[in-house]
């Protein structure tokens, strides 16, 4: 009967050790869900972004409204006929 209680001592005591304190632990676990928490949120902002870029090379693809603006607003660039008028401060 001893045996028996010693045995299933020891079985409590190795079990405790591992959810506290050992490979697996309560705390390990939280940390590791606080690191999967986090790497969803970038994963969600990365893919809102990948979205947005997706649908700019759609839009660049399909029409020529596109690639004029982005010449006109980032190359300065105008059409033949149009005149130009630079405002001063």
């Amino acid at each position: 009967m001893k045996i028996l209680m010693f045995i299933m001592l020891s079985l409590i005591v190795h079990l405790q050790y591992r959810l506290w304190v050992g490979d697996a632990s309560l705390a390990q676990i939280k940390t590791y869900q606080q690191r999967l928490d986090e790497l969803k949120t970038l994963a969600t902002e990365k893919q809102e972004r990948n979205q947005a870029l997706y649908a700019e090379v759609l839009d660049l693809r399909k029409g020529q409204e596109a690639i004029e603006e982005r010449a006109r607003d980032e190359l300065g660039m105008i059409k033949e006929g149009e005149t130009f008028f630079q405002v001063i401060d």
